[in-house]
């Protein structure tokens, strides 16, 4: 018997994953999610149980799986010195996997994703990564995307760091993953808390290929982000 072949059903949608873990620095994750979303990309949201707590604690806003619609764009319209309503930001193009979700579609390798951004990365998770636990979701996908030879980066935020978490870092970066430390730079002329945060969330999104204009780039002019 012949069999035919059967036309293939191209699916557009092909997002990047975004890891939220629980260190320190949820207006990095909310600037990067941000700006993907303004580059027209999609995005399937992953949300740590620890970092619950620190948006929480940095935001006042409890993060929920029946109303994360609601709460994501609470989050996201807000500035990084906490005032609501800083941003306008549509959400649709978000899909949101609990971190307990280990039958989610970026557990698998044959889901179809860009590659994912862990922003900010805890040493936990980092060590979590580096180890292949895959405790969680989070981990999970994370450990796919390298397996698959997907794009990983890796903002990690924490300082000082000791010699078994430089181990770690290592282990990702010769595994592939771009390791990026959540370091502000000054040359961009950064007047407010919130051009910083975009320094370190351009970085990110540089790291991946993603057009942004969250800060000004280096011109090779001394002095040159001066107004005065």
């Amino acid at each position: 018997m012949v069999r035919g072949v059967e036309p293939v059903e191209v699916k557009s949608r092909q997002p990047w994953v975004v890891g939220v873990s629980g260190a320190s620095g949820t207006p990095y994750a909310a600037a990067v999610l941000r700006g993907l979303l303004a580059a027209g990309e999609s995005v399937d949201l992953v949300v740590s149980r620890a970092s619950r707590l620190t948006l929480l604690d940095e935001t006042g806003i409890a993060f929920r799986d029946a109303y994360w619609r609601e709460d994501l764009r609470e989050w996201l319209a807000r500035g990084a010195d906490g005032k609501p309503g800083t941003f306008r930001v549509d959400v649709d193009a978000v899909r949101y996997w609990a971190a307990g979700d280990l039958a989610a579609g970026p557990s698998s390798g044959s889901y179809p994703v860009k590659g994912m951004l862990i922003v900010p990365a805890s040493t936990a998770c980092v060590a979590g990564v580096a180890l292949g636990l895959s405790k969680d979701l989070l981990q999970r996908a994370a450990s796919v995307t390298l397996k698959e030879r997907r794009k990983l980066v890796v903002a990690v935020r924490e300082t000082p760091l000791n010699g078994q978490t430089l181990k770690h870092l290592v282990t990702l970066d010769e595994a592939g993953a771009v390791v990026l430390p959540a370091s502000p730079a000054f040359y961009a002329g950064a007047t407010h808390i919130q051009d910083l945060v975009d320094f370190v969330a351009g970085r990110v999104l540089d790291a991946a290929g993603v057009p942004h204009q969250l800060y000004r780039r280096w011109e090779g002019e001394l002095g040159g982000s001066r107004t005065d």
